[in-house]
């Protein structure tokens, strides 16, 4: 009997992993089939998909209300097949409507809900110029809109999934010329007959996909010139993920594409791994400002904290708030925020809100709180 919970398990978990499979190779089949179809067209045709991809693309990720493209004049249907015409009056398509202009309503989800409809036309024709349209624009997203990156190999942290260390060291003397991946080009007054001035990138950041974003090193020391300067790093790794993520939202058989698994892969791990460090690194600028103000006797009329963390389920930074203490007259000594930090711990440590990564990370911030100011209590 006490095999029977176990064994059920296991049926599941297998029957899960048959899914995700089945899953996989159903969007694999579907991008190729796809892609063989885009290749069978003609140069000029390929050509004005990409022209179409390029406005719908923008469309999209600049949160356009509406957004107009046109569909290809002729298609092929397979590759060796004639060139078929499609309908003048079929041709010039509108996504997103008058509501759509005055609520600002989401142009990705007009978008698919038009090409949608024209994929279910009962010509052909105009079916296949719209997957293309489709096809042509995903494809634009993951592999023109988006700079690629480094080979990077990340690791999990310990009790975690999402790998998000870099591993390897990379060399200073690795090469006796720079490449471009390693260095970003100098601005200001430049030599015009000796070309850009590169200046290569620290080795720290030389472990991740995009160097040129990276804003601490694995000691969570600062490596640009501010707090705010790595605020906009983790904003441009942001907008990368969420290219890809309306990428997948316009046509979710691209996740087969090995460019826009190279490049999650990449982004991902480094958009955590530097979330927290820019966490960590608040937190303890955080501490630093705690210490100076009771040295100064500023703090004796209460303490709240706003603890900074990075939650990798929605990828953004977020606030814990916690009282250390009440607002009044109470004299302030370490040993408050050491109880406030024991506190929350017990209650981070419940909290099913959040992933279990995120929680180990936001627990680390709080311990590291409490032992600042244990030795001192």
């Amino acid at each position: 009997m006490s095999d029977q919970p176990k064994n059920s398990s296991n049926q599941n978990v297998a029957k899960q992993a048959r899914f995700a499979e089945s899953s996989s190779s159903h969007l694999r089949a579907e991008y190729e089939r796809w892609n063989a179809v885009s290749e069978a067209q003609p140069v000029l045709v390929q050509r004005f998909l990409e022209g179409q991809a390029r406005i719908l693309a923008d469309a999209i990720i600049q949160k356009q209300p509406q957004a107009r493209f046109t569909l290809p004049e002729v298609v092929v249907l397979e590759k060796g097949s004639a060139q078929i015409r499609i309908p003048p009056e079929s041709r010039e398509q509108l996504a997103g409507g008058l509501i759509d202009r005055l609520t600002r309503s989401d142009i990705g989800i007009a978008l698919r809900q038009r090409l949608s409809e024209l994929e279910q036309s009962s010509n052909k024709n105009i079916a296949t110029a719209a997957g293309l349209v489709r096809h042509t624009t995903a494809k634009y997203m993951v592999h023109t809109m988006l700079p690629s990156g480094r080979s990077v190999v990340y690791v999990p942290d310990e009790g975690e999934e999402i790998p998000t260390i870099p591993v390897g060291k990379i060399s200073d003397t690795q090469s006796a010329i720079t490449a471009a991946s390693d260095a970003i080009a100098e601005e200001g007054q430049i030599d015009g007959s000796r070309g850009e001035l590169l200046v290569p990138f620290v080795p720290a950041a030389r472990r991740f996909y995009l160097p040129q974003w990276v804003a601490f090193d694995d000691e969570y020391h600062l490596l640009v010139n501010s707090t705010s300067e790595a605020e906009a790093h983790i904003a441009s790794m942001q907008r990368f993920l969420g290219v890809l993520h309306a990428a997948v939202s316009l046509a979710p058989y691209v996740v087969a594409d090995e460019d826009y698994q190279a490049k999650r892969y990449g982004m991902l791990g480094q958009l955590i791994n530097q979330g927290r460090a820019l966490a960590r690194y608040e937190t303890a600028e955080i501490i630093q400002t705690i210490k100076l103000r009771a040295a100064a006797q500023d703090l004796n009329r209460g303490l709240s904290l706003s603890l900074p963390f990075f939650d990798d389920q929605i990828l953004r930074m977020k606030l814990h708030n916690f009282e250390v203490i009440p607002a009044g007259r109470i004299m302030f000594i370490p040993a408050f925020v050491v109880r406030a930090s024991e506190q929350e711990q017990a209650k981070v440590a419940q909290d099913t809100r959040l992933s279990s990564s995120t929680r180990k990370h936001l627990l680390n911030e709080l311990r590291e709180l409490e032992e600042s100011f244990l030795s001192v209590a």
